[in-house]
């Protein structure tokens, strides 16, 4: 181990504190936020007795775990997009979830097909329109958004930015590479700005009138509409409708926040039972209520905001392993027809 490798594996030791190999902890590295998981370690630790020890941040703990390698203390890897995961797959830093009750909860599309990752919510990658300038079915599918007619008009986040690879990689698993670069290149065509910006920052633009449709997921509604710390965000949501697009065909974009078992484990079981605790209906009931997003295990009640605004539609039943393959490949595009420029 050399020096850089000693100090990472050094400063997540410390931070476990020295009692993290203990049979009834489990270690978390964790890209969601604080808020969303806490509730969550709580209850699970309330109905295990198994501890929950958890580092937070929102970049860096794949690098962190490759540079600890079988030192390291992390048992299981909690991400906030498909992206990850697939990212700690094709660098080896993940072990198989080998459980009955996580194949039984989750969905085979929102699983990987070697049980490498596993979803734990579902979002929609939707087309937000200005309630003042964009009439109801002008607009229906993501191809749609390549029409000259919305020239100067559509507001987007990085194409580089996960969210929207995913989506590329979604066009090119169904229409294949040479029809997604032409639908990229003519979004492009279309855009209104230069991609920027997070999705509620798009959401923003729609109300201020610098364009009229824009790219964004599905809980950010959720989460202008209630935010009293920034109530200004709450008329940013009320200045636009939510568009699940592709309703007549393949159905809307989904995408998952997911968790992995870590490659060198030092508490496998205790591991596990986490993740299927996550897949339980209890935690699954807390995600649609605290982040307003879908659970990925049927039969759970919707929170009474996504009924309210959301409703049913129809979902891409693609498997997520089928589209985020084809990351590296989005991001070629992206870069070949200088979306981001």
């Amino acid at each position: 181990m050399n020096a850089k490798h000693a100090l990472l594996a050094g400063l997540a030791f410390s931070t476990f504190g020295a009692v993290a190999q203990a049979a009834d902890e489990v270690n978390i590295y964790s890209y969601r936020q604080e808020f969303l998981i806490k509730p969550l370690l709580e209850a699970f630790t309330a109905e295990t007795g198994i501890k929950a020890n958890v580092i937070f941040s929102k970049s860096g703990l794949l690098e962190r775990l490759e540079h600890e390698g079988a030192n390291s203390p992390a048992d299981v890897i909690l991400t906030s997009d498909v992206g990850p995961l697939h990212d700690a797959v094709e660098r080896q830093l993940v072990a198989p979830i080998n459980s009955s009750t996580v194949e039984e909860n989750v969905p085979a599309q929102y699983r990987s097909k070697d049980d490498l990752w596993v979803g734990l919510t579902a979002r929609s990658r939707i087309i937000y329109t200005s309630k003042d300038r964009v009439e109801p079915g002008e607009i229906q599918t993501y191809e749609d958004l390549a029409d000259p007619k919305w020239k100067g008009r559509v507001c987007t986040r990085s194409g580089k930015h996960s969210y929207n690879l995913s989506l590329i990689g979604s066009i090119i698993e169904h229409k294949g590479e040479e029809q997604a670069e032409q639908w990229l290149s003519a979004v492009k065509d279309n855009l209104a700005r230069r991609p920027q910006g997070n999705d509620r920052g798009q959401v923003k633009a729609v109300m201020e009138g610098q364009c009229d449709v824009a790219l964004g997921n599905t809980y950010y509604y959720g989460k202008m509409l209630t935010n009293q710390e920034e109530p200004e965000q709450i008329e940013w949501a009320r200045s636009v409708n939510l568009l699940f697009p592709n309703q007549d065909g393949r159905g809307a974009h989904m995408s998952i926040s997911g968790a992995a078992l870590a490659k060198h484990a030092p508490n496998p079981e205790a591991a596990i039972k986490l993740i299927e605790f996550l897949t339980s209906e209890q935690a699954q009931k807390m995600y649609a209520e605290v982040n307003y997003e879908f659970p990925v295990r049927p039969g759970i009640e919707w929170s009474a905001l996504l009924k309210e605004h959301m409703g049913e539609f129809k979902a891409d039943d693609i498997n997520l392993g089928d589209v985020v393959k084809h990351r590296a490949t989005a991001s070629r595009l992206v870069d070949k027809v200088g979306f981001d420029n």
